[in-house]
Formats: C-alpha cells, structure tokens, sequence
C-alpha cells in the first residue's frame, strides 16, 4: 500500500478544527488502484471529490462517486458519508471494494485478496461496505 494511500486514509479520518479554506480542500471521496504491476495500491489519478466541490460543481457527491467507478474494473475507495438520523447528524468514512459484475474474475479475485492489506493500513474506525 503506497504511503500516500495511507496518508489520504488518515487526512480523512481525523477532522482537525480548520478554516474554510482548508475544509474545503478536504477530500470527500478518494478512488484507489493497483498499480500497473498489481504490487501496490495507489490512488487513482484525479479520482477524488473535494468538500469545496460539493454544492458548488457537484450536486449530488454519491451519485458522482459512483459515476466516477469503472463499468469493468474493480477499485477501493474511500468516501466520506453525511447523513441523519432522527436523533442527529451523523458522519462516517466507508470503505468500499468495488467489483462490478462486468470486471474479469482474475481482476476481482487480485483486489479481493489484497483487500487485507488495505485494511491493515488504515487503522481506527471506517465501515466497510
């Protein structure tokens, strides 16, 4: 698992006080690869939504999220969750192993077996999904 992998993972998770400028350039959903010799995960190149994109260029952060996963491969990602309940105002990271049914099977079978790994990596608390 690359360092940046594990530094983005660690960025989300923990919500510092900051300005609005800098909540801004929080990532709010991050998509990450294997690399081009199936080594190492790494995050995919201008795959990932930021706070200050939300309301502003995109509407509907989940629906882009999910747009912005292949029709044919599979991928991780991590996407920053608002909900509510009837009782509050709820947040939490998830963990995504995306593998869509058109994605080839030794594709799915590489990203199911190295998915240990990337978990290890993020320690604390994301829901898997």
């Amino acid at each position: 698992v690359a360092d940046e992998v594990c530094r983005i993972f660690y960025d989300m998770k923990v919500r510092k006080c900051s300005t609005p400028e800098e909540i801004k350039k929080r990532k709010k959903a991050v998509i990450f690869c294997l690399s081009a010799d199936k080594k190492c995960i790494i995050v995919e190149e201008g795959k990932e939504i930021l706070v200050g994109d939300v309301g502003v260029t995109i509407t509907d952060p989940f629906k882009h999220f999910v747009g912005m996963l292949p029709e044919k491969d599979c991928r991780y990602a991590l996407y920053d969750a608002s909900f509510e309940t009837k009782e509050s105002r709820k947040e939490e990271l998830m963990f995504f192993l995306w593998a869509p049914e058109l994605a080839p099977l030794k594709s799915k079978m590489i990203y199911a077996s190295s998915k240990d790994a990337i978990k290890k990596k993020f320690q604390g608390k994301c829901t898997p999904s």
